[in-house]
């Protein structure tokens, strides 16, 4: 049994130790994790599935986060567009397989819904993210710079959101340097 409710400050010790169980003490060597360098995460989409307090003292068994980034289509003509990376998501690696990542994965997607996000992207694989309506991100011109192409995935959150939509994956660290140099 578990509740998923969002991240507390206080979490951020053992999120990160779930993070090293499931993915290993190298994880932020991933090409994904410099998108999230110098960027916080979107503070209402940090999502944790949490043991009832009377059963196991309230310890967390899995976790979800969204950051923001941007699509950059002016290569191709195309404006930017704001759009979220989904990830990580991690469950504790003895209850894999018993639906955590599933309820984070449905509940995170729709409260990004609920708060007008339109487009999500994720590197992961298409066998387990596909049956959440992630798709190959490069049929709709997308690229990751560094990422295997396979990987990277897609989600429109809204009908059309993807239309007029192509283009290279940035840090949204990346934009706000932008906007200020010019500024």
């Amino acid at each position: 049994m578990y509740q998923i409710t969002t991240e507390r400050p206080e979490d951020g010790p053992e999120i990160e130790r779930l993070l090293d169980q499931a993915f290993g003490a190298n994880r932020e060597s991933k090409t994904s994790y410099r998108f999230r360098e110098g960027v916080a995460p979107v503070d209402a989409l940090k999502l944790v599935a949490r043991a009832p307090a009377a059963g196991e003292g309230g310890r967390l068994l899995g976790t979800l986060r969204f950051w923001p980034i941007t699509i950059d289509g002016r290569t191709l003509g195309l404006g930017a567009k704001p759009a979220l990376l989904l990830g990580p998501l991690a469950v504790a690696p003895e209850l894999q397989g018993n639906g955590i990542g599933g309820a984070l994965m449905r509940q995170g997607l729709d409260m990004a819904a609920w708060a007008r996000h339109r487009i999500v992207l994720l590197v992961g694989d298409l066998g387990y993210y596909g049956r959440f309506g992630f798709a190959p991100a490069r049929s709709h011109g997308l690229f990751m710079p560094g990422e295997v192409p396979e990987r990277l995935l897609v989600r429109e959150l809204a009908s059309g959101a993807l239309a007029g939509t192509g283009g290279e994956i940035r840090p949204w660290r990346s934009v706000r340097g932008r906007k200020s140099r010019a500024a």
